[in-house]
């Protein structure tokens, strides 16, 4: 399984009082992490009809660890784990890798998203297109499309403690 990595700046402005980066900080730093996911590598791939709209549906964070400013960006990672008719479960990490390879990890996070119609002013099915390119991003073990392709949804994840959206 492929992971779509962003490398996300840090902002001055991302800290809170308590001087760490704020809590709703992060779903900008999600926000991110996905349009360059879903909007330019999905477009790079010929999959480019996210761009033309979008919405999200559901967000789960779970924090981990407090997240301070430094000059260094911070990696997203971000995969698929459930690909649904009108759906996409997308998850991520926010996290540093140091150069002997261990993790930091600050959030772990999901996000249901829609596509959408913005003519229709309604959701939309994911394309034949669409979901070629996001099944290059699914987690072994999780569902693969609502045909039943692929293990239950977030057996992974659920086997490492995680929550896993549905």
């Amino acid at each position: 399984m492929a992971r779509h990595i962003y490398a996300c700046p840090l902002r001055w402005s991302d800290m809170d009082a308590f001087g760490h980066v704020n809590n709703v900080v992060f779903l900008r730093y999600l926000e991110e992490a996905r349009i360059d996911f879903m909007f330019r590598q999905a477009a790079e791939a010929g999959a480019g009809e996210f761009a033309g709209g979008s919405v999200v549906a559901r967000h789960e964070i779970d924090y981990k660890r407090p997240l301070v400013h430094r000059p260094s960006p911070v990696t997203i990672e971000t995969w698929v784990t459930r690909i649904g008719g009108a759906s996409v479960t997308v998850a991520y990490e926010i996290k540093d890798v140091a150069d002997d390879g261990t993790e930091t990890v600050y959030i772990r996070a999901s996000s249901v998203v829609v596509p959408y119609d913005l003519k229709a002013a309604r959701p939309r099915r994911i394309s034949p297109v669409e979901r070629k390119f996001l099944s290059r991003f699914l987690e072994d073990g999780s569902q693969g499309t609502e045909n039943g392709q692929g293990a239950e949804g977030g057996q992974n994840a659920a086997a490492k403690g995680e929550k896993v959206a549905a």
